[in-house]
C-alpha cells in the first residue's frame, strides 16, 4: 500500500491527450476510446479524474494543438494542470491536488508512452504513490526514424516492465481497461 499517510483514495490521470500530442499516434482512436471508458467508469464511481496538459513550443497554451482531443471532455469540476516537463509532478500543483483529495493510488493513461507516461509513472512511484498503468490506454508516436523501436514495441515494453515494477511499501502494475477496478 502507498507510503503516503492518510491517502486511501484513487484518482485517474489523463496525461497529454491533446490534439498536437496524439495526432497520428499508434492506434490513436482505440486508445482514446479506452481512455474515455476509464474516465466514464471513474466518474460513475466518484473517482477523481485529473487532466494534465503539456505546454511547449509544439503545444503552446491555448492553441488548438494544446486542447484536449474532442473525443474527451473534462468536467468543469475536474482539476486541469498544465506542465512543462515530462513528469506530471515537476513544477505543477499535482501533489497538492492529490493531497487535498487524499489520493495515494494513481491510475495512469495518456501519451506519449516513452516520454511523459514513463516519467509520470516513475515520478509517482518515487513520491510514494501506488501506480497502475492502464496497458491499453496509452500511446506514442512513431520515432523509428530516430532509432526508436516501432510504437507497438515501445508500448509493449513499457507494459512489460511496469507490470513487475516494485518499490518498498508501494505497488505498481498494469491492467487492461476491461479489468480495471478502482479499489485495491
Amino acid at each position: 500500500m502507498t507510503t503516503l499517510e492518510d491517502r486511501p483514495n484513487t484518482a485517474v490521470l489523463v496525461v497529454d491527450v491533446q490534439n498536437g500530442v496524439v495526432a497520428g499516434n499508434h492506434d490513436r482512436d482505440r486508445i482514446i476510446a479506452n481512455i474515455a471508458e476509464v474516465v466514464a467508469r471513474a466518474r460513475e464511481g466518484d473517482i477523481p479524474v485529473i487532466w494534465i496538459q503539456n505546454s511547449d513550443e509544439h503545444t503552446p497554451t491555448g492553441s488548438d494543438a494544446w486542447r484536449i482531443v474532442p473525443e474527451l471532455t473534462p468536467d468543469d469540476t475536474e482539476p486541469r494542470l498544465e506542465k512543462l516537463f515530462g513528469d506530471s509532478f515537476e513544477a505543477t500543483d499535482l501533489e497538492s491536488v492529490l493531497a487535498d483529495l487524499a489520493v495515494g493510488r494513481l491510475i495512469v493513461t495518456g501519451a506519449q508512452t516513452d516520454m511523459c507516461i514513463r516519467s509520470t509513472l516513475h515520478g509517482a512511484l518515487t513520491r510514494g504513490y501506488d501506480t497502475v498503468l492502464v496497458s491499453d490506454a496509452h500511446t506514442t508516436e512513431d520515432l523509428t526514424s530516430w532509432g526508436a523501436p516501432p510504437p507497438a514495441q515501445v508500448i509493449a515494453h513499457t507494459n512489460l516492465y511496469w507490470t513487475d515494477q516494485t518499490a518498498p511499501g508501494r505497488t505498481a502494475g498494469t491492467v487492461e481497461t476491461k479489468n480495471l477496478t478502482f479499489r485495491d
